[in-house]
This record gives structure tokens, C-alpha cells and sequence, in this order.
């Protein structure tokens, strides 16, 4: 696991990156800031222009605080509130340790990524 900081707004967040090609691509453009579009309240999510490595997508659920990587629109994701749905073509990339209910408050927001 790889242990990154994430920031938004005054509020810095925790969590851990897997070790596998989807964490490594994000990994590189270490510190990386990103406009985040708020979605089904559920989720913050970024489209990226250009695809992601993502060879272990799956058709899955998910849990509050995961980070994942959305393989068919290049969105990189992260859950703030379970909706109970199942996903296909999501690709597990870590998880954030801290609390993102406050999350549900906020519309489109930036974000600061960084190793820790």
C-alpha cells in the first residue's frame, strides 16, 4: 500500500494507493490537482482525456471511501456515500481512511493529491 494525502478545501484526508498499474499512472503525476465534478450523490469523480492502465476491472460493488478507476469514461472516482449499486468495468485503485461525510455538502470542488 501507498500512503497518500489528500486535500480539499481546509480539510486533509488520508489513504492508501494498491500497488498495481491504475495507483502507479496516478502515482506519476505526483502532486496532482483536480477539478472534481460531484455525482449521484455518491461520488467526486475526474475524466480524464486519456485512458488509464486498467487490467483488472471488474463488475463490482464498492464501499464508502474507495478510490476507483471508471474504465469506459476514464473517471477516476472516489465514493463518499454507499447507494448499494453495482458497477462493471471498475478497477479498485486504494481506499481513504478519513470521514467524507462532509462530502455530501460540497458541489464541484478541487482537490490536492500527494504521496505522504
Amino acid at each position: 500500500m501507498i500512503a497518500i494525502q489528500i486535500q480539499v478545501g481546509k480539510k486533509i484526508l488520508t489513504g492508501n494507493l494498491l500497488e498495481n498499474a491504475t495507483a502507479q499512472a496516478l502515482i506519476a503525476n505526483f502532486p496532482l490537482t483536480l477539478p472534481m465534478l460531484n455525482l449521484y450523490a455518491r461520488e467526486m469523480t475526474y475524466r480524464f482525456k486519456n485512458a488509464l492502465p486498467a487490467s483488472e476491472t471488474k463488475t463490482t460493488s464498492y464501499h464508502t471511501g474507495d478510490i476507483a478507476y471508471w474504465a469506459p469514461r476514464h473517471s477516476f472516482v472516489i465514493f463518499y456515500k454507499q447507494t448499494g449499486e453495482v458497477i462493471s468495468h471498475l478497477q479498485l485503485v486504494g481506499h481513504i481512511n478519513s470521514d467524507l461525510s462532509f462530502m455530501s455538502k460540497l458541489g464541484n470542488t478541487e482537490m490536492q493529491f500527494k504521496l505522504k
